[in-house]
């Protein structure tokens, strides 16, 4: 895939998001040639599926140089901070966006495990062999609308070393047998690494506060997030939205001023069979429990649902916040969460985080972050996507839109061709580049040609052998 130049939908992007920066504050404004940098770098993560500038420059017939195109990522005073919600806004006045939503999760990106210089990179459980890996840590918001599904906000997540030690050291002395009294106490986490959940607070109350006119009815996520103070902060930042998550089977609650686990106490409790539809697709029979009943990790009466599919040995138990929902309600809410795993799978596979993001540096780990979500947000303006979604006809699939992107790249660069002063020097120009930096010739091991041939045949002094 090749670049001449941006594709109009680009360009038409990059200059929305210059308008959108200059009206909030002059000192924002993107140049000419950041515009231009900016649309080349969305082009080329779709193009290559990664944000690597030798790449780009090899895509750009050998015009724009990778050093160049790395200082400007490096240097350039761009309002990296404010690009992505001004996006945000760009994407909401497009699709006529008030509400949705809420969804919450957390991922991880392999990395070497001899990497230095590249943020924020632990060690992380590796769910494909089950053993640990070197990665980044991510959490991600997502909002589910009654139109699109977009990312709106995202940070990284380290863990805080002295912590980490500590639980490797605790393990190793409970194994041992050494009694609590004799371990040493968990050590107070540092502000420089906060958990998970309050990196999720933080995310919401910044869209919370970039964007008032977006009504939250509904947050949703996963156990790790189904503890008390999550479930409180998160509500009362989104305006007392209804907050669903789960908890575990063997979670106490207080019933008759006794306590008993919930599946205990859902134990005799006599299961309604339902047909929900999953995001408002297709049917499944479910069987169903529900209490509003006080949780006691929780401190608080909390809506308690207990939940089996179809198949499955187990229930599993949701919790909610607003006791006023109907069961039916918040489970519906609570399928729209498995959409955010949906969108991590596109990041990764269609939008350049996938492969080779191997920018050094916070900031370089943010920056290139940024970029592959502002992918996301550029191709939700395809005109072929806003048309579906508008005529209320199915959405376009990220990779259906990115296979689009590179047909159209093809023919304007055709175009591009046919179209200048001088067709046939401009071909034979772009064919010696490409056969000098798309084409590698490597030596073959396979063929024997200029290497010694062996003497195979018969010796004729030992022919007597042949009658021992």
């Amino acid at each position: 895939m090749l670049i001449e130049k941006l594709l109009p939908f680009v360009e038409n992007y990059t200059e929305s998001l210059n308008t959108e920066l200059t009206e909030s504050s002059p000192g924002m404004t993107l140049s000419k040639s950041q515009k231009f940098w900016l649309g080349f770098c969305i082009t080329g993560i779709i193009l290559t599926n990664s944000i690597n500038w030798t790449a780009f420059s090899r895509i750009s017939i050998g015009r724009y140089k990778k050093t160049a195109l790395s200082w400007m990522f490096r240097h350039s005073k761009i309002a990296w901070e404010h690009l992505f919600h001004f996006s945000l806004k760009i994407i909401f006045k497009v699709y006529g966006i008030t509400k949705g939503v809420v969804s919450i999760d957390d991922s991880d990106k392999k990395r070497s495990k001899c990497t230095t210089k590249i943020f924020g990179v632990n060690k992380i459980k590796d769910k494909s062999t089950g053993g640990f890996c070197m990665g980044q840590s991510l959490v991600f918001l997502v909002l589910v609308t009654p139109k699109i599904t977009i990312p709106i906000g995202y940070a990284f997540h380290v863990p805080d070393p002295k912590i980490s030690e500590w639980v490797k050291e605790d393990k190793r002395l409970k194994k041992a047998g050494v009694p609590k009294s004799k371990r040493s106490k968990k050590p107070v986490r540092s502000d420089e690494y906060p958990t998970i959940s309050s990196i999720s607070i933080a995310l919401l109350k910044t869209f919370v506060q970039q964007h008032p006119e977006i009504k939250i009815e509904a947050i949703v996520a996963d156990a790790l997030y189904g503890n008390a103070e999550f479930m409180d902060e998160a509500s009362k930042i989104a305006g007392s939205a209804q907050v669903i998550s789960q908890i575990r089977y063997n979670q106490n609650i207080s019933f008759k001023n006794s306590k008993k686990s919930v599946e205990k106490y859902f134990e005799n409790i006599q299961p309604i069979q339902k047909t929900i539809h999953i995001r408002g697709g297709k049917g499944v029979v479910v069987l169903i429990k529900s209490a509003r009943i006080h949780v006691c990790a929780h401190r608080k009466k909390r809506f308690v649902i207990a939940i089996k599919y179809t198949g499955e040995e187990d229930y599993r138990y949701l919790v909610a916040s607003d006791l006023t929902w109907r069961y039916a309600d918040i489970i519906d809410a609570f399928t729209l969460r498995w959409l955010v795993e949906v969108f991590i799978q596109d990041h990764k596979g269609n939008e350049g985080w996938g492969n080779l993001t191997k920018q050094p540096g916070k900031d370089g780990s943010y920056r290139s972050l940024t970029l592959s979500l502002l992918v996301d947000h550029c191709l939700l303006l395809h005109p072929d996507q806003v048309a579906s979604i508008n005529n209320k006809l199915p959405a376009k699939t990220v990779g259906s839109l990115c296979d689009v992107v590179k047909v159209d790249s093809i023919l304007s660069f055709v175009e591009q061709i046919i179209h200048s002063d001088d067709p046939e020097s401009h071909f034979k120009q772009i064919s010696v580049f490409l056969k000098e930096h798309f084409v590698k010739s490597n030596d073959s091991k396979k063929h024997m040609n200029l290497k010694p041939w062996g003497n195979y045949q018969s010796s004729p002094s030992l022919k007597y052998k042949a009658f021992c």
